[in-house]
């Protein structure tokens, strides 16, 4: 029985650590960015496809059009590659790209 209590707390210890940090809640805009950046620049100053650039947009615009790709609504003729981007965000993960590229 004590071989088994300390792995028991390291692993108790290691649940408690790793469920506070997924309850702290909203994503991280920079951290989805990211993925974004190859195409859009990491200032957002970047044309990706021929479209606008992101920088100086607002958050209502950028989280709206997240949603128009997801929607398969938005777009011009390019508009593949992002519907694909947009399909795996959440709601609340638009909403903090869009904070966060409103701040570039």
């Amino acid at each position: 029985m004590k071989r088994l209590a300390l792995p028991l707390a390291l692993a108790f210890a290691l649940a408690l650590t790793l469920s506070a940090a997924f309850a702290s809640g909203a994503p991280d805009g920079k951290a989805l960015y990211a993925k974004c950046a190859g195409c859009h620049g990491a200032d957002g100053s970047k044309t990706a496809l021929g479209n606008k650039a992101l920088k100086g947009l607002s958050s209502d615009t950028i989280a709206k059009a997240l949603a128009g790709y997801k929607a398969k609504t938005f777009g011009g003729a390019k508009k593949g590659m992002m519907e694909g981007q947009a399909a795996k965000l959440s709601d609340a993960e638009m909403k903090a790209l869009g904070d966060y590229i409103s701040k570039l």
